[in-house]
């Protein structure tokens, strides 16, 4: 198969080619294709899938050099991961919310069967690196549900761990107070329905944004109930808070299992809660990696940094 693609900015040539056509040899080494340049064109030749997959990255590249003005040897590589575990649009598979204007779709495979698990099973742990989509996810299929009026009421909680910061005393009343802690949450909320719906169906008590500790005591029916951050609870309140479902309920729990910020001796409440229940039925444990991020490329390099540098010091 041969194929012709467009250079959109000549003057471009340069950035998107890379250093002595640094960023072409990573094409051709990744995607296995043969690559001409010839003025403002880029001629593609190889198999099907791999030229496919070629021309998609270029495209790529194209786009990224357009909105951030500069394109590097990792950032290709990031691009070309990203093709690699994207999945083609599926019209019939998205999360209908409450905006008209928006449909939420998996972007990786490992997102996909993050969603499938999250609507097939009763309870659905999910462990990942930053920017795989767990908190943001786990919220529009609770906000599906709610909307599907599969569900009655959606409890979102976290727990208030400050992230290796001592904040001190924080002014304001109580909401003041753990604000800044549930805020991630709120933008999530607020990607999927207006402002106004958002804040009446919290008035309501429809839309619960609680930490964790205000868990306690309580019994949830046709719910569903997301812990955020749950890498940060620990064992006692990890159990605290898988006994509050009710009839009819769902739970979903995420965390990032490199990112703890307990006191040093402290086990992780979902590490903890994950080896105790691995086997049990009804249960679902899902893990993303480096490859499901779908933030800015740099986030996907900076985990695999960082990865990189404590497989080296263990």
């Amino acid at each position: 198969m041969e194929q012709t693609i467009q250079i959109e900015s000549a003057g471009n040539r340069l950035e998107l080619f890379g250093l002595g056509d640094e960023h072409l040899r990573i094409l051709r080494a990744r995607c296995s294709v043969k690559i001409t340049a010839r003025d403002s064109e880029i001629v593609l030749q190889g198999g099907d899938e791999d030229v496919s997959k070629a021309a998609k990255v270029i495209e790529l590249m194209q786009k990224h050099l357009v909105r951030f003005g500069k394109l590097n040897a990792n950032d290709v590589i990031g691009l070309i991961s990203k093709i690699e575990v994207s999945i083609e649009p599926d019209a019939g598979f998205g999360i209908l919310v409450y905006s008209p204007k928006k449909i939420i779709k998996p972007f990786t495979r490992g997102q996909r069967r993050y969603i499938e698990a999250m609507q097939n099973y009763d309870l659905t742990f999910c462990t990942g690196p930053a920017g795989t989509g767990k908190t943001y996810l786990a919220v529009a299929v609770a906000v599906s549900m709610l909307r599907k009026k599969q569900i009655r009421k959606i409890v979102l909680a976290r727990p208030a761990v400050e992230a290796g910061e001592k904040l001190g005393f924080l002014p304001g009343d109580l909401q003041a107070k753990v604000n800044p802690y549930l805020r991630p949450l709120f933008d999530s909320l607020e990607d999927m329905m207006e402002f106004s719906q958002m804040r009446k169906l919290m008035e309501m008590d429809i839309i619960e944004v609680v930490p964790l500790a205000f868990m306690r005591g309580r019994t949830l029916n046709e719910a569903c109930i997301i812990c955020d951050e749950a890498q940060n609870t620990l064992p006692s309140q990890m159990l605290m808070f898988l006994t509050r479902m009710g009839r009819g309920s769902r739970m979903i729990i995420t965390g990032d299992i490199t990112q703890v910020d307990l006191e040093r001796g402290q086990k992780s409440g979902m590490l903890d809660a994950m080896e105790t229940l691995a086997g049990t039925v009804g249960i679902s444990l899902i893990g993303l990696d480096d490859t499901d991020i779908v933030r800015h490329n740099l986030v996907q390099n900076i985990v695999v940094a960082y990865e990189a540098k404590k497989k080296k010091q263990a």
